[in-house]
């Protein structure tokens, strides 16, 4: 990342990543899910490409999401935002404060995955609110960024629902569909094969998410719990890389540093 876009700050990481994107490069980022803008600072701080604020799940709100996209933007790292509900106000709100892109949870077709990246677009393509005081137009002081922003924003669509493996080619070819994003607790409870991660027809649905992205130059993107897992991913084909999430990463590292027969689970 040159100099340029670090000091651009949220808007400037978000670019990066979606250049990344296109050339074709895996990522990696977290969930945010403890509500905490400094453990999101940290994250970015450790050296994550992106982090993702989870407002479906996790413990924070839409207050946060301004001042997470600029500790964060200040490490170069970009913000991405998973929305309650792939609703117009909801997107709005999350990309006018500094969100590179959004998440958009329980996508069951290609005709949700194409209403929902209408509420991510400007007019005439979609039906995004135009406004410039606010941190994706720098407090008015860069309208110039609305012109681009249609090209600019990251769309990124859950495949955790039976609908969307059923119409999974379709999504893969809608425009915006940026990351097909396997959340893999989600998808083995719609497949009726709950947690049963080894299971040959979870892991046939995997290949079939990964296929579809070749073949519409898409990025297959999914959740792992560590760092072999990730790499497994990687080679797998899986380009956007979600780690765990702050809480699990914290929980996990702090049970392996507490030496055997100390702590309340000795």
């Amino acid at each position: 990342m040159s100099a340029g876009d670090r000091a651009a700050g949220p808007l400037g990481a978000g670019r990066a990543l979606r250049e990344r994107f296109l050339a074709g490069e895996p990522t990696v980022g977290t969930f945010l899910g403890l509500g905490s803008v400094t453990a999101a600072e940290v994250c970015a701080a450790a050296g994550l490409d992106w982090v993702l604020v989870d407002l479906e799940h996790g413990g924070g709100d839409e207050d946060q999401v301004g001042a997470i996209a600029a500790a964060a933007g200040a490490y170069g790292t970009a913000t991405l935002v998973r929305v309650e509900q792939p609703e117009r106000i909801r997107i709005g709100r999350a990309l006018d404060a500094g969100a590179a892109g959004v998440m958009l949870p329980r996508i069951s077709s290609a005709v949700e995955a194409a209403e929902a990246r209408r509420h991510q677009l400007y007019p005439p393509e979609g039906d995004r609110g135009v406004a410039s005081y606010n941190r994706a137009a720098r407090w008015t002081l860069d309208t110039a960024a609305l012109e681009g922003a249609n090209e600019q924003v990251i769309g990124i669509v859950q495949i955790e629902t039976r609908g969307a493996v059923e119409d999974l080619e379709a999504i893969a070819a809608t425009p915006g569909a940026d990351v097909l994003f396997v959340g893999p607790q989600d998808l083995s409870y719609a497949l009726d094969l709950p947690r049963r991660f080894d299971d040959p027809g979870f892991q046939a649905v995997l290949d079939r998410v990964v296929d579809a992205c070749r073949r519409h130059g898409k990025v297959a993107g999914i959740l792992a719990n560590d760092r072999e897992a990730v790499e497994r991913y990687r080679d797998r084909g899986f380009g956007f890389l979600a780690i765990g999430s702050d809480a699990t990463l914290l929980a996990s590292h702090v049970r392996a540093s507490i030496p055997d027969g100390l702590g309340t689970g000795r």
